[in-house]
């Protein structure tokens, strides 16, 4: 396998799930604050594939937009 070509690279916002870092690069939020918010045993938007985390982006938009609204 290798690199991905240019033409299936798929940008952040289209994405299902999500590294730490796309993560990070999405939200604006520090790696820190994502591990320690997705290191709860209740959080819906973290799926851990082995030791890996991955970020469901919808859910992770849906968590922030209901907890961080003004």
């Amino acid at each position: 396998m290798g690199k991905p070509n240019k033409e299936y690279a798929v940008p952040l916002w289209e994405k299902t799930t999500l590294t730490v870092y796309e993560a990070v690069a999405l939200t604006g939020i520090g790696s820190d604050k994502l591990r320690e918010l997705s290191d709860r045993e209740d959080c819906e938007f973290v799926l851990w594939n082995g030791n890996k985390r991955l970020f469901k982006r919808k859910k992770l938009e849906e968590y922030l937009e209901k907890s961080y609204s003004i």
